[in-house]
């Protein structure tokens, strides 16, 4: 079982939010494989899928940003989901709208989703999709991260929202390092 996780903060006021581009990325791959968030459990909203063999699920933390490493350490727990069974996808403020980045694992560079989740996990060695949102230093981080996105940077992020369904069937299809070969990089 692998567990995709969508990072983002909960709520209407958040929709379309920088720091929820983990759900929008999840909303989309739910689309995809025409299943919806009905099930809920520790503070997440969940769906199973069974996909030509492959069972997945799809985890919206309902808890803020701050705190969905506790919702993930859950489901790992309950579910006995391996470490490297998990992918999470968020939002990078050191990448540029429009860009994106897989990673087997790093530091939570100031990400406080990840950083609760390294905090949880006890690791850092846990596969990512950083989503860039870029930076504006004019704007206090914590401001700018909850701010929403310009029709313009929306644009540029459709493509790769779009993409996260393939992005997917390959993570459940093919070894890591092959999917970070064909996606990084890649506009």
């Amino acid at each position: 079982m692998k567990l995709i996780v969508g990072l983002g903060n909960p709520g209407r006021e958040y929709e379309l939010t920088r720091h929820n581009i983990g759900f929008m990325c999840l909303d989309e791959i739910a689309n995809h494989y025409q299943v919806s968030f009905n099930s809920s459990k520790f503070n997440g909203s969940y769906v199973q899928v069974n996909n030509n063999g492959h069972k997945f699920i799809l985890l919206k933390p309902g808890k803020y940003m701050n705190l969905s490493g506790e919702v993930i350490r859950d489901y790992v727990n309950f579910f006995k989901i391996a470490i490297e069974d998990i992918l999470i996808i968020c939002d990078d403020l050191d990448t540029s709208v429009g860009q994106y980045r897989l990673r087997y694992k790093g530091s939570s560079g100031g990400h406080n989703g990840l950083k609760s989740i390294e905090q949880q996990l006890k690791t850092r060695e846990y596969k990512r999709i950083k989503i860039g949102i870029s930076n504006n230093k004019l704007i206090d981080t914590k401001d700018y991260v909850l701010g929403k996105f310009t029709n313009d940077e929306l644009e540029l992020l459709r493509p790769i929202i779009k993409k996260m369904p393939q992005i997917i069937e390959d993570f459940l299809n093919i070894p890591f390092d092959n999917v970070m070969n064909k996606y990084n990089g890649v506009k």
